[in-house]
């Protein structure tokens, strides 16, 4: 009997680890769904090798704002912005503004006050 109470927790482990994935993926998915109807001018956040996100930014058309290790934020006035950085070979593309609070304005420190 002992035998059969393990299995049985190790079951329930395994599903509630299957749900939280099954959320996970799902919600990655509205995400990226959602980045195809953002209007035209929105920061972009390019996941993925920098230099796989500056070619595909500079094949799209677009202006790079900001970059480091993983995270490119780029932006452009065209309408398909963010088909055409898929095309382009872009792993992961995001609203930047949506995924971290990016507006792709330089930060306080930096700006001049004249």
């Amino acid at each position: 009997m002992i035998t059969d109470r393990r299995q049985r927790g190790g079951w329930r482990w395994g599903r509630i680890a299957g749900a939280i994935a099954l959320v996970s993926v799902g919600w990655l998915a509205v995400v990226v769904a959602l980045t195809f109807g953002s209007a035209p001018g929105k920061s972009m956040a390019i996941i993925g090798p920098p230099s796989q996100a500056l070619a595909a930014i500079a094949k799209a058309n677009g202006r790079i704002l900001a970059s480091n290790n993983y995270v490119t934020i780029a932006r452009s006035d065209d309408a398909n912005f963010v088909g055409r950085l898929y095309a382009a070979g872009a792993l992961l593309v995001l609203d930047a503004e949506q995924a971290g609070g990016c507006s792709g304005l330089p930060p306080k420190r930096f700006t001049v006050q004249l």
